[in-house]
C-alpha cells in the first residue's frame, strides 16, 4: 500500500521493444532511400517487418496490462485518456498546417499559377463522385463505431464486435477508393502547388485512416477474446475518438480540397 502511495500509476515493467522498435524505423528510412536511389526495396522491407512484429508484440503486452494483469486502474486510465485527448490535439494541429498552406496559395494565386485557382492545366476531382462516396463511407464508418460504442457500454459484446468489424470493412474500402482516385487522378504531387497540397493533405489522412483501421482491428480482435467489459474498454473508446477525428478531418478535406478548392 504504501508504494502504491508513492506511486500511484503503472510503472511499465522493462520493455525490449522501444529499442527494437527504433531499429525498425531506422532500417525503414535508411530502406526508403535506398529504394529511391538504387530501387532496391529488401532493407525496406525489413523496416516494415520488424514494425509490424513490434507492433504486434507491443500491443499484446499493453493489453495483458489492461485486462490480464490489472494494472490500467482508474487513476492511470485516466493518464492514458489525457494522454489521448493530447495525441488528439497534436494531430489536429498538424492538419492545420496543410490547410493554412492550401488557403496560403489558393486565396491569393500568384502569377507563376496563371493568377487561377486551381492553376491553369490542372484538371480537379468532380466532388460528386469518388470523394462523394468516400463522404458516405466515412460518416457510415462514423455511426457503425458509434453503434458499437454504445452495444459495448450496455454489454452487449456481440453487437459491439459487429459494429467494430463493419467500421473496419468501410475503413479498407475508403482506402481501396482512395487509392484508386490516386491512379485516375490527371495530376501528380509535383504538379504546382495544388499538386502538392492535395496529394500531402489527403495523403496523410488516408494514412490516419490505415492507422485507424488498424486500431480498430485489434480492438475487434480484443472484443473478440473478451478484454472488455462494460465499464473498463478505455483501448476501444480511444480508437472510437480517433475514428471520429478522422471523420471529421475528412469533412473538411472535402468541403474545403475537394469543392471549394476544386470549383
Amino acid at each position: 500500500m504504501s508504494n502504491l502511495i508513492r506511486h500511484p500509476y503503472h510503472l511499465v515493467d522493462e520493455s525490449p521493444w522501444p529499442l527494437v522498435a527504433t531499429a525498425g524505423a531506422f532500417f525503414l528510412t535508411t530502406g526508403l532511400l535506398e529504394w529511391f536511389h538504387y530501387r532496391s526495396p529488401s532493407l525496406m522491407a525489413l523496416g516494415l517487418g520488424v514494425i509490424m512484429l513490434t507492433m504486434v508484440q507491443w500491443w499484446r503486452d499493453v493489453s495483458h496490462e489492461g485486462a490480464s494483469q490489472g494494472l490500467h486502474s482508474a487513476l492511470v486510465e485516466l493518464g492514458l485518456r489525457y494522454g489521448m485527448v493530447l495525441f488528439i490535439t497534436s494531430e489536429v494541429l498538424f492538419f492545420v498546417s496543410f490547410f493554412w498552406a492550401f488557403f496560403h496559395s489558393s486565396l491569393a494565386p500568384t502569377v507563376e499559377l496563371g493568377a487561377n485557382w486551381p492553376p491553369a492545366g490542372v484538371v480537379p476531382f468532380n466532388p460528386l463522385e469518388v470523394p462523394l462516396l468516400n463522404t458516405i463511407v466515412l460518416l457510415s464508418s462514423g455511426v457503425s463505431v458509434t453503434w458499437a460504442h454504445h452495444a459495448l457500454m450496455s454489454g452487449d459484446h456481440h453487437s459491439a464486435l459487429i459494429g467494430t468489424l463493419t467500421t473496419v470493412s468501410l475503413g479498407v474500402y475508403f482506402t481501396a477508393l482512395q487509392a484508386l482516385e490516386y491512379w485516375e487522378a490527371s495530376f501528380s504531387i509535383s504538379d504546382s502547388v495544388y499538386g502538392t497540397t492535395f496529394f500531402v493533405a489527403t495523403g496523410f489522412h488516408g494514412l490516419h485512416v490505415i492507422v485507424g483501421t488498424l486500431f480498430l482491428l485489434v480492438c475487434a480482435i480484443r472484443l473478440f477474446n473478451g478484454h472488455f467489459s462494460a465499464s473498463h474498454h478505455f483501448g476501444f473508446e480511444a480508437a472510437a475518438w480517433y475514428w471520429h477525428f478522422v471523420d471529421i478531418v475528412w469533412l473538411f478535406l472535402y468541403a474545403v480540397v475537394y469543392w471549394w478548392g476544386g470549383i
